[in-house]
């Protein structure tokens, strides 16, 4: 860090906000911009793409939300904002495992659910600044269950076969896309829900399969 940033950091983190509701970006940044939190956002943006090329750019920190729907991937928005430094902060609409998995594995050193309070996403933002991770005790427990799921160790055909149908496919339209037979798909959807009940998940019906699709996060909530 230049003399000049180190200077910054005693004074106020500058931290750039994106959301696509601009009312929750206007009310974050009202919070975070409170004397005691050290923080002075300078881009409180709805549109991603203003971000690389806003005068105060670079930033500390950016604060991204994971479901911005711009067409570009939240991986892809990491690796640019990597590239230049910027640490991140993910926003999430919730702690579901998958979610956390997915945005820790892009990159951000930390996410906060919009459920929690503002004091969890300045001390997020803080800890990003140090090159820290805090994550909040909604996001621990979901790391935790991740950390605990189920394996059951399926093959790949089973595997590829149980997400096809847990998507809403027929066996007959999984085997087309597997190039096999219908009796084949059924046995690789059989085998893998069988592997599942003996490590403890139950994905006997397609109600429980799609719940647990959506918590592995192989779909995605409509």
């Amino acid at each position: 860090m230049t003399a000049a940033g180190a200077e910054t950091r005693r004074i106020r983190l500058r931290v750039a906000l994106i959301d696509d509701h601009r009312l929750l970006v206007e009310g974050l940044a009202a919070r975070l911009s409170a004397p005691r939190a050290r923080i002075e956002v300078v881009a409180a943006l709805t549109d991603w793409t203003e971000l690389i090329h806003h005068p105060s750019f670079p930033v500390d920190v950016a604060v991204v939300e994971i479901g911005l729907e711009d067409g570009v991937p939240f991986e892809v928005k990491l690796q640019q904002l990597a590239g230049t430094g910027v640490p991140v902060v993910a926003l999430a609409r919730s702690a579901d495992a998958p979610t956390v998995h997915a945005a820790l594995a892009a990159g951000a050193l930390a996410l906060v659910p919009k459920c929690e309070p503002a004091e969890q996403l300045v001390a997020a933002v803080h800890a990003a600044a140090d090159g820290r991770s805090h994550q909040p005790p909604s996001v621990q427990a979901a790391l935790d269950a991740w950390a605990n799921r189920a394996d059951p160790s399926l093959g790949r055909q089973e595997l590829m076969a149980l997400q096809l149908y847990a998507q809403g496919r027929s066996v007959h339209e999984v085997a087309l896309h597997m190039a096999t037979t219908d009796q084949t798909a059924k046995s690789y959807i059989k085998r893998g829900r069988r592997k599942y009940r003996v490590a403890g998940v139950d994905l006997g019906t397609k109600v429980l399969l799609r719940r647990h699709a959506l918590r592995e996060g192989w779909i995605t909530p409509e």
